[in-house]
């Protein structure tokens, strides 16, 4: 496989991740409301707290996997955050569709970012764009 086929690979799979954590996380923000996010995750046995850094990791982070900035960081940690809900969703069965939620979504997150953190960011991300303007103009 060519290098120019392993970076497309890894802008459409930061990209990818990028927009479902930004979806995510503005859904917490937006629908659920703050207050709410803690409230269920107050529910599972967690700390409040816990919700209002996941909306900002999830936000940030998606942010982040977008314009290909600490990619190999936030995949690591998104790996890590997606096997834990898979833990927690997996007394609800396989299916994302059941009540509360399977397990086999976050299960799938959690290696789709795997995947991620292994190949890293590809040279398609802002930074290298600025980097590559910024020789240019030397």
């Amino acid at each position: 496989m060519k290098q120019y086929q392993y970076d497309l690979a890894a802008l459409i799979l930061r990209i990818t991740i990028g927009i479902m954590f930004l979806a995510h996380g503005l859904t917490k923000l937006l629908v659920f409301t703050p207050a709410g996010t803690a409230q269920f995750f107050a529910s599972l046995g967690l700390p409040e707290f816990l919700a209002y850094l996941t909306i900002v990791f999830e936000i940030g982070g998606g942010i982040c996997l977008v314009l290909g900035i600490l990619v190999q960081i936030i995949s690591w940690l998104t790996f890590l955050q997606m096997i834990v809900i898979s833990f927690i969703h997996s007394s609800n069965g396989w299916s994302f569709g059941n009540a509360g939620g399977g397990w086999e979504y976050p299960a799938f997150m959690s290696l789709t970012a795997l995947s991620l953190a292994l190949i890293g960011s590809g040279r398609f991300t802002v930074l290298a764009r600025i980097k590559n303007q910024k020789t240019i103009e030397d």
